[in-house]
């Protein structure tokens, strides 16, 4: 592993997305978010993608210049036509105007379709708590999850994410996980570096239990969350993100790794964002959380090596740590960043910390 800067890997980002046209301001959206997740130690959301989403960029199964359009569905909800745009783009200016619309009414809904893999939901999450905003995020994505009791793949692994903002200086709450075992992106990874996978996390094409991240990534499953529970976790979120705002559905979500589709994918997000000032004002929230946290870290602990953290601390822990000291990045990421980089004419070696 070498370590790099954070800001250094979002240049390089942002540059080679502008080298295949993205606007520069558009660029500089999706830069952060990518190397945000690796900041958290997210390596699978970050920039490993990169390569995949300028070869369909360069393909032109995603739009570089996307004419997103927004349009209100009622005082309260929106509906997003993300014009096959990179996925963090399209959800990040669905995000600003549902934020503007839910300072406005207290609350508002935000259905996006016609969208891309968008990376992790924790970003918006975190976009949204810094504006005093709970948000409740999800997405879909190409089949992953077979229903309980099959053997396909026909959910995609269907990620939801909830976040509550906390005190100032003090990282919000927030709870961001795949509806599956694992987040399918970390298959991907352990793919291209060549890794085998923990027991527990996929099975392959004949329905067995498998440690080969090919098998489960090629007509194989990734197993649900708790089991059939899981399952239908799965399956509400789809309602959410692919039912109720006009994408794709999880067996027709096309997947941007597979180099034999054409056309977008059409991905579909939900955003439900509440403003907590009238909470805050009513019954004290920031007050009633702080004592929540506060008692649940007096719970006695199992290890003193393993203090009790709430969802969303170790991400800023992570983040704080990799900002002085860099960003890990694996000699195969590293050799695949530096070949796009000369194919777009941007050198990655350059940035090397």
């Amino acid at each position: 592993m070498d370590y790099f800067k954070p800001s250094e890997l979002e240049n390089f980002t942002s540059q080679v997305l502008t080298e295949v046209g993205v606007e520069q301001d558009k660029a500089k959206i999706v830069a952060e978010a990518l190397i945000k997740a690796d900041l958290e130690g997210l390596g699978s959301h970050g920039i490993s993608r990169l390569s995949t989403y300028i070869a369909r960029i360069t393909d032109n199964r995603i739009n570089n210049k996307p004419d997103i359009k927004i349009s209100e569905l009622s005082p309260t909800a929106l509906l997003v036509d993300g014009d096959n745009g990179l996925g963090h783009l399209v959800a990040y200016e669905g995000l600003q105007e549902g934020i503007k619309l839910a300072k406005k009414q207290g609350i508002a809904a935000v259905a996006i379709n016609n969208s891309n893999h968008n990376g992790t939901s924790a970003y918006y999450c975190q976009l949204a708590c810094e504006e005093n905003m709970m948000l409740m995020a999800g997405t879909n994505s190409p089949p992953g999850i077979a229903p309980w009791g099959g053997k396909d793949a026909f959910f995609g692994t269907n990620p939801i994410a909830f976040g509550f903002p906390y005190a100032k200086g003090q990282s919000p709450v927030i709870v961001d996980m795949s509806t599956s075992t694992v987040a399918r992106g970390k298959i991907i990874l352990a793919d291209k570096q060549g890794e085998k996978i923990p027991d527990g996390w996929a099975l392959d094409s004949e329905g067995n239990m498998t440690n080969d991240p090919k098998e489960a990534l090629n007509g194989g499953t990734v197993l649900p969350l708790g089991g059939a529970k899981g399952a239908a976790l799965a399956l509400t979120i789809e309602i959410l993100t692919g039912v109720m705002t006009g994408a794709a559905i999880s067996p027709h979500v096309k997947n941007i790794y597979d180099t034999n589709l054409t056309g977008g994918a059409n991905v579909g997000h939900f955003f439900l964002l509440m403003d907590m000032t009238p909470f805050e004002n009513g019954v004290g929230f920031q007050n009633k959380l702080d004592t929540l946290i506060t008692l649940m870290k007096e719970v006695d602990l199992i290890s003193e090596n393993s203090p009790i953290r709430y969802p969303g601390e170790r991400r800023q822990q992570e983040a704080a740590l990799r900002s002085k000291e860099g960003i890990p990045l694996s000699k195969t990421i590293q050799t695949e960043l530096e070949q796009l980089g000369e194919k777009v004419g941007v050198s990655f070696k350059a940035y090397q910390y």
